[in-house]
């Protein structure tokens, strides 16, 4: 298939992309490089082993995205492109509901006025809320606690009801949990511009002695040690996730969580990877931070049973991934 990528210079696009033509599909990027890098596209077809058509522009810009529609003939679109940090989102909640609301209307739009009929939506597991855990498919959402997370409420219910609304489409919705690690290559990973917003380039970061410390946000939540749990998946088995859920969809609107199906506290995290890379990483406990939960872990079943599809990297992996791009990072991305 001929796949759109909105988004697909980031983390998880970049590694998805390079999923996509390994497994036969061309891909055609779009990407503005707010939180990406220009030599992310090399990267991708030369880990590929293929070219990618790329075109930089902001999705929420409707008069460029219907000019690809019309070059190109597109089968299916993976939409990754929007802001995604909790922490800012708080901070910046205009700049989120604009941009990550907008590039979901206007990119819908799109899709309806060509006909495509594939289409997989980069959600989260933040819409759960504070659900009990695993979070399943099937539980009502709750209020999320924090504006990215109710972008990404918003952005499902406005695709269940437009792809519904239309007949021989469909949409896969990708609630995944927290990606980390590298391509095995150490040639890309997650490369934020400015100060990391998500955990593992932090812990690199410090590891490295780029950041004096880690800031641990609360240490006295009901969990094993009081940090707090999450379920970290490699992004390789994410982007692979994609692959699986674009090839597969059928009429109508399916949901799926992306994730290992169990938790890890960041405790737990920084001693992995301290006990996989050799290195130590020094940290601070400081005040929870706004918007945090004390736990989320997925229920992965209906991927496994659905898709054929379940993550086979283990936290290990993901550590020494994540630490070889860091290393390597000052030669390439």
């Amino acid at each position: 298939m001929n796949i759109l990528v909105t988004g697909g210079a980031g983390y998880i696009g970049s590694h998805t992309c390079i999923a996509l033509l390994k497994a036969g599909h061309s891909v055609i990027v779009i990407d503005n490089f707010n939180n990406s890098d220009r030599k992310m596209v090399d990267m991708i077809e030369k880990l590929s082993e293929n070219k990618i058509t790329f075109y930089e522009f902001d999705v929420t810009d409707n008069t460029k995205l219907n000019l690809v529609f019309k070059k190109h003939r597109i089968d299916g679109v993976i939409h990754f492109a929007g802001f995604k940090a909790v922490g800012e989102s708080i901070s910046k909640p205009l700049e989120y509901y604009y941009n990550n609301l907008v590039s979901t209307i206007v990119l819908m739009q799109a899709c309806q006025k060509y006909s495509i009929s594939k289409l997989v939506f980069s959600s989260s597991a933040t819409v759960y809320g504070e659900n009990e855990v695993p979070f399943k498919e099937s539980m009502k959402l709750l209020p999320a606690t924090n504006p990215y997370g109710q972008t990404k409420v918003m952005c499902e219910r406005m695709l269940i009801d437009t792809f519904n609304a239309i007949n021989n489409t469909g949409v896969s919705i990708l609630r995944y949990f927290n990606p980390i690690g590298a391509h095995e290559s150490g040639l890309i990973g997650e490369k934020s511009n400015g100060t990391p917003n998500n955990i593992m380039p932090y812990i690199t970061q410090v590891a490295k002695g780029k950041i004096s410390h880690l800031k641990i946000f609360g240490d006295d939540y009901p969990t094993i040690d009081g940090t707090g749990v999450r379920d970290y998946i490699h992004v390789m088995d994410l982007a692979e996730g994609h692959v699986a859920a674009v090839e597969q969809i059928s009429e109508g609107v399916q949901i799926y969580n992306l994730g290992t199906g169990y938790g890890t506290s960041v405790l737990e995290l920084i001693q992995t990877f301290e006990k996989a890379n050799e290195v130590k990483v020094p940290y601070r406990i400081v005040d929870r931070r706004p918007g945090d939960i004390a736990v989320a872990y997925a229920d992965v079943t209906k991927a496994k049973n659905e898709l054929g599809w379940e993550a086979k990297r283990d936290l290990i992996t993901m550590c020494r991934d994540a630490w070889r791009f860091e290393i390597k990072k000052g030669e390439n991305c």
